[in-house]
């Protein structure tokens, strides 16, 4: 059963039919394909994290055993209630597919636990995916596919994640942060959400055009993206250099703290192209990196991953006030976090 209409897909994320019983979510925005498997996930059962009710899977554990996929479908609940089987499919190995579709072929025709939802959070599955021709043509399978979003569903998000922090924009500030987000859902939501730290959670403020241009920034001196390179993959001396180099010339905390975050951004972006199945080279200039630093930052995008830069963003907003407010000298602030930078990329294997 294919869902493309915007207000049905909502409509089934918020309440699914209980004749429902599995439901494939996919596409090359895998923040978006995730998202929405989350929000589906928790409407199943009361606590996605419950070992008795909720079994997950990769492919890989697919590959591994063929025959652990229907033995979860299979299986009842052992303290009563619902199941899930929530499977994470990002393969493009045919055989793999076939075997997934076989599964969900017996589930939706009733021959597994019918008390189990099977729920698949996959990739850009081709046309001729077995999974998608099934999901889309079973009554009781549910197909949504996830596309990049466009401009309007990006004001949408921010304005929806900007009203639950009790925080908000101005028409114009508005357009201006619509224009600079990423079109990717995860990168755009995480650059959101550093914007209400940014205005303050809870603090029911509404900042202007002119207010966001402190948080957006203008581009720093070449010295300043070196600098930041370097920190990010582990040179701390050339680090430095770059960095004292760009204070030289007039560059501020606040610019460095900036060309820190743009540098975060960046590899965040070419992650996110690599996780569609994007040629990691392609990813690179569509993040906007020069040509001869690709090497470098694959080799980075590689190594940081979500665990190590979720915190460092909510750490790049708090020094960037930091300098703003303390009164404490602000090119040493900012030069002490691009050592501190530099030791965790060497800790990181870079």
């Amino acid at each position: 059963m294919k869902l493309v209409k915007r207000p049905e897909i909502e409509g089934f994320l918020k309440s699914p039919p209980r004749d429902v019983i599995a439901c494939l979510i996919y596409g090359k925005d895998r923040g978006q394909v995730l998202e929405r498997g989350q929000a589906l996930a928790q409407k199943i059962v009361p606590d996605i994290k419950d070992p008795f009710n909720v079994s997950l899977l990769t492919d890989t554990d697919i590959d591994a055993d063929p025959a652990r996929l229907e033995d979860e479908l299979t299986a009842q609940s052992l303290m009563g209630g619902r199941r899930l089987v929530r499977l994470k499919f990002f393969s493009e190995k045919a055989s793999l597919d076939k075997q997934v579709a076989a599964a969900l072929k017996a589930h939706a025709a009733g021959e597994l636990n019918r008390d189990a939802f099977f729920l698949i959070e996959a990739g850009g599955l081709g046309g001729d995916s077995a999974v998608r021709k099934l999901a889309d043509a079973d009554k009781a399978v549910a197909s949504i596919a996830c596309y990049e979003d466009e401009t309007g569903d990006v004001v949408r998000m921010a304005r929806e994640t900007l009203a639950q922090n009790e925080v908000a924009l101005t028409p114009d500030a508005m357009d201006m942060f619509a224009s600079r987000l990423p079109k990717e859902r995860g990168v755009a939501r995480q650059e959101i959400e550093r914007l209400c730290l940014f205005i303050g959670p809870g603090s029911r403020r509404t900042i202007d055009d002119k207010e966001l241009q402190d948080f957006l920034g203008v581009e720093p001196d070449a010295s300043l993206f070196d600098a930041a390179l370097q920190a990010f993959g582990a040179k701390m001396a050339p680090a430095q250099a770059g960095l004292r180099r760009a204070f030289a010339e007039g560059e501020a905390g606040v610019d460095a703290v900036r060309a820190l975050n743009a540098h975060l951004v960046k590899l965040r972006l070419i992650q996110a192209q690599v996780a569609k199945g994007i040629d990691a080279k392609q990813a690179t200039r569509a993040a906007g990196v020069f040509w001869k630093q690709e090497a470098e930052f694959l080799r980075q995008a590689r190594a940081w991953s979500d665990f190590h830069l979720d915190p460092l963003s909510k750490e790049l907003i708090e020094t960037d006030k930091t300098c703003k407010s303390t009164g404490m000298p602000d090119l040493l602030i900012a030069e002490r976090l691009y050592m501190s930078i530099a030791g965790r990329a060497r800790r990181l294997g870079l």
